[in-house]
């Protein structure tokens, strides 16, 4: 037992470099023009587009553009599998604590196997089960949402850096 509590101590690892200034400075524009594209694009269309998680998406897009949980195919297709599977748990099993529990799970495992992992979009069972939305949840905000947010990763995170954003599809 203690060396299992031993293990909570870490391994002593020294903390990530702090990122310049210069770099806090873009990831912080990033997250103002992805959410305010899709917020705003939101308020003219008067549609849903926002969704929590996309929040989180670019804390990864914009602060780790390089990390494969940042790439175009694991926003998207991470929050599409996540969004689809809270979707379907709630119509099979109803708004329960065990399912929430089990679409959760699932969703990280569907991820993992589809190699489309993306943190941000493990939340989005979370969020079906609060809010208990039909099915038209996949397009809006899911799709169209995570859809917005990657083109402004894709011309933002060209433009304002010298490396190539994404590192693949």
């Amino acid at each position: 037992m203690k060396q299992f509590f031993g293990k909570f101590r870490g391994d002593g690892a020294a903390l990530p470099a702090q990122p310049s200034v210069r770099n806090v400075l873009l990831a912080w524009l990033g997250g103002v023009l992805a959410i305010g594209t899709v917020a705003g694009l939101a308020d003219a269309l008067s549609t849903v587009l926002v969704l929590g998680s996309f929040g989180a998406s670019c804390v990864l897009i914009f602060g780790f553009p390089d990390s494969p949980l940042s790439q175009p195919r694991n926003v998207v297709f991470g929050h599409l599998i996540s969004s689809l599977t809270g979707l379907s748990f709630l119509a099979l099993f109803g708004p329960s604590w065990w399912a929430v529990a089990l679409a959760v799970g699932t969703a990280i495992s569907l991820m993992l196997l589809t190699r489309t992992a993306h943190a941000p979009a493990g939340s989005n069972p979370v969020i079906i089960f609060f809010a208990q939305p039909g099915w038209d949840f996949i397009l809006f905000p899911t799709l169209s949402g995570a859809l917005i947010v990657v083109l402004v990763a894709l011309v933002y995170n060209n433009a304002t850096r010298a490396a190539r954003y994404p590192k693949y599809w």
